[in-house]
């Protein structure tokens, strides 16, 4: 099976990048996480990196190239079969990167951005902006998730909603376009889905004495323009939404279900608490899975003392945030971790959950997988019901032994999950080398 290497967004406002040169050559072997090709763009220069094992081949990109955000620039083969000569991208346009003959309106362009060097594509949860609003270059536009967290997208541009390429629900590929501002306020904006044809968004004529009238808050069943669903099959929510409906015990699902319509918000959580009150719970079943360990301290005291006498060596937090992820993900996805230390938090990025976690800037807006409590220096001896709406895991000192308490929602992680993540952070703990090296 052959994989497309494409030309990432580095930016949200960024439609193409410089690509500086190439690591590998037409029929070199690729392993995930090698770097295969250096870009630039005007604020940064980066390595991008394997994503897929194979062969790399039919490279249409050559060192000083400058190509389009989302264009296929090379594929990862399972064999050196398909290799071919670089060529110029100037040269030769894959036909289905054709530009489109849609007479959309003049305007500045909206990138699905790339929010992750490992993200193929964004799943369009919800338009903040609609046809024809006025919105500002910092204004939220639209709200993106990925398999690792949902996050807003701003404008970009000051002036008008010209176009919204695609619907919420849909999967839209990183750097192709979602939304044209314009200077001017457009007489036809226009709204579509991805491949549909363009539909002018126009409202129906009223008689002179008769206003639009909203739906009333309650009322958010769906209508036929919102069908729309994401084939993934995940629920379309904003992160506070999640965390509450969390905290306060409620399924998401039981929306669903209901036939609400999606992205959910705050304001559906009271709805969410009638359908609940009214749904018969079955006794019995757990709110919260909670699991315990204990083990020696004395191996990664040592590992530590080791890596502290280098004048460059990793902080705590890199350490067990890189343990925390390898455990959870057994090096198969990047992974977010909250490390948190008494009253500080620290969010580390793991790629593949693989070696030491790498500390992403305090401004960060990314939502963490786990979150993982460091009081280990506290006068803490036990916690529960300490979660912060993420499966927690506490890392507590009793004398020279650690102990550890792992909580998460019934409907985060199934049994067998949740036991296999904390034998395997307890074994990584407890033999530091066996995942560092």
């Amino acid at each position: 099976m052959s994989h497309d290497v494409i030309m990432p967004a580095l930016g949200m406002a960024q439609d193409s990048g410089l690509l500086v040169s190439w690591f590998k050559q037409p029929g070199d072997a690729v392993a995930i996480g090698d770097a295969l090709f250096e870009v630039e763009t005007d604020k940064a220069t980066m390595e991008v990196e394997a994503r897929h094992a194979g062969f790399l081949t039919q490279i249409s990109a050559k060192s000083g190239d400058e190509v389009p955000v989302g264009q296929v620039i090379a594929v990862i083969a399972a064999s050196q079969d398909a290799a071919v000569p670089i060529a110029s991208v100037a040269e030769e346009q894959p036909p289905q990167f054709a530009a489109k003959e849609d007479a959309l309106p003049e305007g500045q362009s909206v990138i699905m951005p790339a929010l992750g060097m490992t993200q193929d594509t964004g799943l369009l949860v919800n338009w903040l902006k609609q046809p024809g609003d006025a919105v500002s270059a910092d204004e939220v536009l639209f709200e993106v998730e990925t398999d690792k967290s949902t996050m807003e997208v701003t404008a970009g541009f000051d002036g008008f909603v010209a176009a919204l390429l695609a619907a919420a629900g849909e999967d839209v590929p990183v750097g192709h376009d979602v939304a044209i501002i314009s200077s001017v306020k457009p007489e036809t904006p226009v709204q579509r889905t991805r491949g549909d044809v363009l539909t002018p968004v126009t409202e129906p004529s009223l008689p002179a004495t008769q206003s639009p009238v909203a739906p009333p808050p309650g009322d958010r069943k769906r209508t036929e323009k919102s069908q729309l669903q994401p084939k993934s099959g995940r629920i379309l929510a904003s992160p506070k939404t999640r965390r509450l409906a969390h905290e306060r015990g409620l399924d998401l699902q039981k929306l669903v279900e209901a036939g609400h319509v999606q992205p959910f918000h705050v304001s559906d959580l009271a709805e969410l608490e009638n359908i609940s009150a009214n749904t018969p719970v079955s006794i019995g079943a757990p709110a919260l899975r909670r699991l315990t360990a204990q083990i020696s301290a004395v191996p990664f005291g040592e590992i530590m003392s080791f890596v502290s006498q280098k004048s460059a060596g990793p902080t705590t937090g890199a350490v067990i945030s890189g343990l925390a992820a390898g455990a959870w993900a057994s090096g198969g996805s990047d992974i977010i971790v909250a490390y948190r230390h008494f009253s500080k938090t620290q969010l580390f990025s793991n790629p593949h959950g693989i070696g030491l976690g790498k500390a992403l800037p305090d401004q960060a807006n990314i939502e963490a997988q786990i979150l993982i409590q460091d009081l280990r220096q506290s006068a803490i001896s036990s916690i529960e019901n300490c979660s912060d709406g993420l499966p927690t895991l506490t890392i507590l000192s009793q004398g020279d032994q650690f102990s550890f308490t792992f909580e998460c929602g019934a409907g985060q992680m199934s049994a067998d999950a949740a036991l296999s993540f904390l034998t395997e952070f307890a074994g990584r703990m407890e033999q530091p080398l066996r995942h560092l090296l």
